[in-house]
């Protein structure tokens, strides 16, 4: 059989973008499991000493908690902005793949912000993959709007601004934690906790921009 060539501007499902992007996470997600594993405890002779070698593991335990929250969160996004982009093309795909090049790359960027922590490059490493991560998720969500008709055909142009409040949200507290990190470390993160009052901000500056609420 002879198959017909698509036209290069074609779209396509994003089942298969999908099943691509969560096994990624899940893999990232485990894989950072290995930096404690590798820990040794030492030599342990009691349950006194036990608890001794274990609390000191304070730090790798708080970066890995860390971390596997932050690529929750990434994962959460993906999955809201799914719920809404029915289409997919050949842009989405690799700004989706840049995405995940900074997700792969988070149990390396932990690793180092564990082990090299008193260097300025040690405590940059989380937030600079980070802010890439949320970049390209940014990027991404930017171009299923711009593409609307064909990405977001059941969304309108009120629905697909407020639904972007979240990206830019994370876009602007994830720089302000590479701003912050060299001086505080991991601890910088805790910003992110201003996330849902940043984002309901942007949510309601978008929504102004769009007074009738049937705007398509």
């Amino acid at each position: 059989m002879i198959r017909t060539r698509r036209h290069p501007e074609a779209t396509q499902r994003t089942t298969r973008l999908e099943a691509f992007t969560d096994g990624v996470f899940a893999i990232a997600a485990t894989l950072l499991v290995l930096d404690l594993t590798s820990y040794s405890l030492g030599t342990v002779t009691s349950d006194a000493g036990m608890w001794q070698a274990l609390s000191g593991m304070g730090v790798q335990m708080f970066n890995f908690v860390l971390s596997f929250v932050l690529l929750c969160l990434l994962w959460m996004v993906h999955v809201a902005q799914f719920e809404f982009i029915a289409r997919v093309d050949g842009v989405m795909l690799w700004l989706n793949n840049g995405r995940l090049l900074f997700v792969v790359l988070v149990p390396f960027a932990t690793a180092l912000t564990t082990e090299y922590s008193e260097w300025f490059a040690g405590r940059l490493a989380m937030p600079v993959v980070f802010f890439g991560a949320v970049l390209f998720s940014r990027l991404q969500f930017a171009w299923a709007r711009r593409r609307r008709a064909e990405l977001m055909p059941d969304v309108t142009a009120k629905e697909a601004a407020v639904m972007g409040a979240d990206s830019a949200s994370a876009v602007t507290l994830s720089t302000l934690v590479l701003l912050i990190a060299p001086w505080t470390g991991s601890i910088a993160f805790a910003i992110f906790a201003l996330d849902p009052l940043l984002s309901r901000l942007y949510g309601r500056r978008a929504e102004r921009r769009f007074p009738d609420a049937t705007a398509g």
